[in-house]
């Protein structure tokens, strides 16, 4: 094989686990960190067969380092390194004659798959007729976050609903992603080169929220020495996600109902309206017909919120998804931590697929962490992941029906021996919601 690879990955940790890869599968990485060095090399080096180029770096970023590469007329095929968020860049790296793209965290099968297929291409860089004349192919080509036929179809209803005005109501329990899923809907629309704005709607009080959402003018209360653009002024021409918004108080909800409807809102304290254009994507992890039933969740602003609806699937049930997102997150970890760890063992992994992750991606998120910190650049093993991993939980055993919520409730808080963070998790619901229900059923700790 022999073949040189060029990387330029500014993240050290990051660069130095590609580079250990490669050399374990035969090839010869070349590792640095800026496009300035990188056109030393490929100056100096009379032979490289690929360039892997992260989009972001420290003096420029791929795009520009391969419209060099094109200037010289140095045919060395170049693929770009990029995070979900970024994959419209991707794109147009693609357009300029880039061979493809890698998405990070990288599958192992699929990195080498696509190196293969790039050294196998030839030394020609793609012209830009050719480019231009598959840019349909490339836009329509399915983008391969996750292998469970579940997120397959979340992603192609992204794709549908994206382009256009509809609101979006995001549907999943606690820790699916979903404004993950928020982003992915506002980076593939219209807006995307508009403003992005999440908004907690747990943390909102009644008399926070006008504020935080429309905005205020100066002397409108006591703490309001300047005027304040809300949230929805701020966001205009762009994408506002209101999350957890079944926390919302009826008075809050009237007033989001009013802004949505006339497009326009009334800083607190003003005596005029400003009109604004943003797009609501909402999420929750409540049932809101039984809400609307309860009189906790006015219906007209649910339909206004709910033009198209899309479920986010546990993680125990795409459980072919958790060797792609422990890597991820372990990618995250060894960057934040200043680790150096290399992956997991295969009794580790297993443990981590047979779970049932009450707490779904957020709660392996930390799993990852704690994890990381504990393996000190060695490869992750079965005894530095927490007990519990080794008695995985039923499927149901905490499912919770309607009529003895307050039991479970109950039941999940003196297992977990008062730890709400931990209830909420295992009850599939926020703590402002389990908060919220303690109060209703009068339950102390």
């Amino acid at each position: 094989m022999n073949q040189s690879i060029l990387i330029i990955e500014d993240d050290f940790t990051f660069g130095e686990i590609l580079k250990k890869w490669f050399q374990k599968s035969g090839y010869k990485p070349l590792l640095t960190r800026t496009m300035n060095q990188a056109k030393e090399i490929v100056n100096n080096n009379k032979k490289i067969d690929l360039v892997l180029t992260d989009l972001r770096l420290p003096d420029g970023d791929g795009i520009l380092f391969l419209a060099w590469l094109r200037d010289k007329k140095i045919a060395t095929p170049l693929m770009v390194m990029t995070s979900y968020a970024e994959i419209s860049t991707a794109v147009a790296a693609m357009k300029l004659g880039a061979f493809d793209y890698l998405e990070k965290p990288f599958q192992p099968e699929i990195l080498r798959q696509k190196i293969e297929q790039a050294l196998a291409s030839g030394t020609s860089l793609k012209p830009v007729v050719e480019a231009s004349q598959n840019t349909a192919e490339t836009r329509t080509r399915k983008v391969d976050y996750s292998k469970s036929p579940l997120m397959q179809k979340v992603y192609e209803e992204i794709e549908v609903v994206a382009p256009t005005r509809m609101s979006v109501l995001l549907m999943g329990e606690s820790g699916t992603g979903k404004e993950y899923a928020a982003r992915m809907v506002h980076e593939r629309s219209k807006r995307s080169e508009y403003p992005f704005i999440a908004v907690d709607c747990g943390i909102l009080s009644k008399e926070l929220a006008p504020s935080e959402l429309f905005g205020h003018v100066k002397g409108a209360f006591t703490s309001a020495d300047g005027n304040k653009k809300g949230v929805f002024e701020q966001a205009d021409g762009g994408t506002v996600f209101l999350d957890e918004i079944e926390n919302l108080l009826p008075d809050v909800q009237a007033q989001l109902l009013r802004a949505l409807q006339e497009r326009k809102v009334r800083p607190v304290g003003s005596a005029s309206d400003t009109p604004v254009d943003v797009r609501i994507v909402a999420a929750t992890n409540e049932n809101l017909s039984r809400l609307i039933g309860e009189g906790r969740f006015r219906e007209d602003l649910y339909h206004r919120i709910n033009e198209f609806e899309i479920h986010l699937p546990p993680l125990r049930e795409r459980a072919e998804d958790i060797p792609t997102y422990a890597a991820y997150f372990l990618q995250e970890a060894n960057k934040e931590l200043e680790q150096c760890v290399p992956g997991f063992s295969t009794e580790a992994m297993e443990m981590l697929a047979n779970y049932h992750w009450s707490g779904n991606l957020r709660e392996l998120r930390n799993v990852v962490r704690r994890a990381a910190l504990f393996a000190k650049d060695q490869e992750i093993a079965p005894k530095i992941l927490p007990d519990y991993l080794c008695t995985p939980l039923e499927k149901d055993q905490f499912a919770i029906g309607e009529t003895d919520e307050k039991e479970q409730i109950k039941t999940i808080l003196r297992i977990v021996k008062g730890n709400k963070a931990a209830a909420a998790r295992l009850l599939k619901m926020s703590r402002k919601t389990l908060y919220n229900k303690m109060h209703e059923y009068g339950i102390e700790i």
